[in-house]
């Protein structure tokens, strides 16, 4: 299970991918659903009901279809604990003043053996010959997987493929029979505010039903660079991760997948992979057993309002001003088209580009090999290009630019900006891990509540452009933040890498702002 700790209010909140639920040292008798009426089982499971809060007809029809996971993990004794001591799902608790392991692992000569930790999580079938779609974390580090149907029957199953930029992964079973499933609906339709029902294994009790509205669409909650979640208050827990989410006409339109929770447990924000998304993975993997996408080469930013001011971009708004590129890769599609750090890609291939995930996924979803248009804005004017994506590569950040070239400049003090900057010297170069390309003047310092500190600004940055040019030294930004004061701006974009991710920083400027040197 993977947790993400977000703080809204003062209350902590913790957002958890519904893993599958540990059941290590746990009874596996758990209450069954009961048996669902017959069904035809050579097409997809539909229910098409009118009343709206009776979802009677709907779990009927699709319940054979909606299946449990079983996952067998062998842990190493040394993993049976996490990074902060806490005992790990089926470790064995630690005895205080004795060293790891105590009394197995103190004994000479002893090795102590793998543990098998079982867990379980939620799937349905999606085709008559037994594919199975889940979550990829589910089937992670998999040992053995095994699906168990409605009516108790358990069949080994094979893992065809998964893709963990998208949390999804297909399954293989062998019935001997063709099997009920349920057909991928159109997320692409789906509205707030209409009922859904979610069904799953929460909790290893098997064939739960839950319902609910609609939230949102379109959530990001930082688990991948694809996030398009569906958003919804059917409750959903621990187990749930893989179980459809149904429409009222027994569709699924999406895969419960995480939680947003202060305890745990649900609190009624939950998120699902939408179907439209589902259909293009596991179209792949069921081909292919991987996913193949396009590769433009850009590591795109949503536009704030401090950016927007100091770029002179629209109105600031991130929800409607396109994906602002902060980096370009070297060899990239992108870089050989001519698309610059400083541009604004409103639209590929006539699709309107609200934001990065928006460019992030139109880009993923053209087929390698052809053209793609891409429609920007530079120096307040709009261009278009026609650009060949490429196959996305397997480390697609490692050939981003790091700023120019060279390692001159003298160290700059704190100026009105509240910044001290220094030469990227070989010494800095290793400390903070920057690649051998990587140029330009790194924040050593950042005077507490000076605009540099308002801005964001962290010691560590690496400082590789003012606006879309390159600087190699402290005396580079200093003459460009100079210039940027004397043109009357109001505020200045400062292009960094933090952390091996390239962003623009928007600062505001006063009349004698700057960095001055020594």
């Amino acid at each position: 299970m993977f947790m993400r700790m977000k703080m809204k209010r003062g209350t902590a909140l913790t957002l958890v991918l519904l893993g599958a639920t540990a059941l290590n040292g746990l009874s596996n008798g758990y209450a069954m659903a009961a048996q669902p009426s017959p069904l035809d089982e050579t097409a997809a499971v539909q229910a098409n009901f009118t009343p709206v809060g009776d979802f009677t007809n709907l779990v009927k029809r699709v319940t054979p279809a909606v299946v449990s996971i079983d996952v067998h993990l062998k842990l190493n004794p040394a993993d049976s604990q996490d990074s902060s001591g806490d005992q790990s799902q089926g470790g064995m608790p630690q005895i205080p003043g004795f060293p790891p392991g105590f009394p197995f692992g103190g004994m000479p000569g002893f090795q102590a053996q793998p543990q098998v930790v079982e867990a379980k999580g939620s799937g349905f079938i999606i085709a008559s010959s037994g594919i199975v779609v889940t979550n990829n974390h589910v089937v992670k580090d998999a040992k053995t997987v095994s699906v168990e149907l409605s009516d108790g029957r358990k069949y080994p199953a094979k893992i065809l493929g998964t893709d963990p930029k998208t949390d999804l992964a297909v399954l293989k079973i062998d019935a001997g029979h063709p099997l009920p499933y349920v057909e991928l609906g159109d997320s692409a339709g789906v509205e707030p505010g209409e009922w859904v029902v979610a069904m799953g294994n929460p909790f290893g009790l098997g064939g739960t039903v839950t319902a609910g509205i609609v939230s949102a669409l379109g959530r990001d909650i930082g688990d991948g660079p694809y996030d398009k979640f569906i958003q919804i208050d059917a409750p959903i827990n621990e187990g749930n991760s893989g179980g459809p989410l149904f429409n009222q006409h027994g569709q699924v339109i999406g895969i419960n997948t995480a939680i947003l929770t202060p305890t745990g447990g649900s609190v009624g924000i939950g998120f699902a992979i939408p179907s439209d998304m589902i259909k293009r993975v596991t179209g792949q993997l069921i081909a292919n057993g991987k996913v193949v996408r396009g590769y433009l080469g850009v590591a795109a930013q949503e536009i704030s309002p401090q950016v927007a001011q100091a770029m002179g971009l629209g109105t600031g708004d991130p929800a409607h001003d396109g994906a602002l590129v902060a980096a370009v890769s070297a060899g990239s599609p992108a870089a050989k088209a001519g698309l610059q750090p400083g541009d604004v890609i409103t639209k590929v291939d006539g699709a309107v580009v609200a934001n990065p995930n928006d460019l992030a996924d139109d880009i993923a979803n053209v087929v390698p090999g052809h053209n793609t248009a891409i429609s920007f804005i530079r120096d307040g004017k709009a261009h278009e290009i026609s650009v060949p994506v490429e196959v996305m590569p397997a480390n697609p950040d490692a050939g981003f630019q790091q700023g120019g070239s060279g390692q001159t400049g003298q160290a700059a003090t704190q100026g009105d900006l509240g910044l001290t900057l220094a030469p990227l010297t070989p010494d800095l170069r290793s400390q903070l891990n920057l690649p051998g390309n990587a140029a330009g003047a790194v924040v050593m310092a950042v005077k507490p509540n000076s605009l540099a500190d308002q801005a964001g600004l962290q010691q560590g940055d690496l400082l590789v452009g003012v606006g879309p040019q390159n600087v190699t030294s402290p005396s580079d930004v200093a003459a460009d933040v100079e210039a940027a004061r004397k043109s009357g701006a109001k505020a200045v974009a400062l292009r960094i890498i933090r952390q091996g991710q390239a962003l623009f920083v928007g600062i505001a400027l006063n009349k004698s702002s700057g960095a001055s040197q020594n």
